[in-house]
């Protein structure tokens, strides 16, 4: 039986995802997919796990892209279901009602970018490289690529990487809006569960609140966008998480948020 190509490691309320392919510079194939498409729905339904990160395995790579040697051999129909089975994970990521962190800590190209476009957050090694060469191998992002590329870094920054196939360094990739910070390599591990604990140890139905508003405020109009920002905050009024922020802010100490 092949081994699960997804490493997993809890510490206080922190789900750190590792895939573990690094003779294969963390490639996707169909078992990887799978196997995080099973990991992001565990990590969605523990209670235990308040945030999420993901990385991959060795110093070389975060992912870098889908397997070539798997898409060489698959026919139109299977190359579609492949698309598919791709997007479907990142959707599930982009919808995580847990904040999500990409500690990006070396290549992301192809399949790896879009991957860490659907994280929530992305943290970049001031090495690592970012790009949708796709195009090199007579192909397009097929992963949701072009349309999170779009939204993210806008269309001369999509159209640019994706007809290219050129990729960005991280500072590049910083001012493109790609990821959100950018920090020596050696400090990679450390800065990102400093960030993950703190998104670990805010309210829960809070934080998700911000990502559905985000997440699906971004896939409407304003005035619909408005009127579910409005929704969720009044939700908000009814859990004890909420009268516990506040009272505690009253209170001048740390709140202690129960997800309730």
């Amino acid at each position: 039986m092949t081994a699960n190509p997804v490493l997993s490691r809890d510490t206080d309320g922190v789900r750190t995802l590792t895939v573990d392919r690094p003779d294969k510079l963390n490639a996707l194939n169909r078992q990887t997919l799978q196997a995080l498409d099973d990991a992001f729905a565990s990590a969605a339904n523990d209670p235990q796990v308040r945030a999420v990160v993901l990385t991959g395995s060795g110093a070389k790579a975060f992912v870098a892209g889908a397997d070539i040697a798997e898409m060489n051999a698959l026919t139109a129909i299977e190359g579609r279901e492949f698309s598919l089975l791709g997007q479907r994970l990142m959707r599930r990521i982009e919808r995580l009602p847990k904040p999500v962190v990409a500690m990006v800590n070396g290549y992301a190209l192809g399949g790896g970018l879009e991957l860490a476009m659907a994280c929530h957050l992305r943290i970049a090694a001031d090495s690592a490289r970012l790009g949708q060469p796709e195009v090199n191998l007579g192909l397009i992002p097929g992963f949701g690529g072009t349309q999170r590329l779009l939204r993210l870094a806008g269309r001369a920054a999509a159209l640019e990487l994706c007809l290219t196939g050129a990729p960005v360094d991280a500072v590049r990739a910083l001012q493109l809006g790609l990821v959100n910070r950018v920090v020596p390599a050696a400090d990679l591990e450390a800065e990102t569960m400093k960030l993950a604990a703190q998104l670990a140890a805010a309210a829960p139905l809070a934080l998700r609140g911000v990502l559905d508003a985000i997440v699906l405020g971004g896939e409407c109009g304003l005035e619909e966008g408005l009127q579910f920002e409005s929704a969720q905050f009044a939700l908000l009024f009814a859990s004890e998480d909420m009268r516990e922020g506040t009272t505690a802010f009253l209170d001048k100490r740390k709140p202690q948020f129960h997800n309730r």
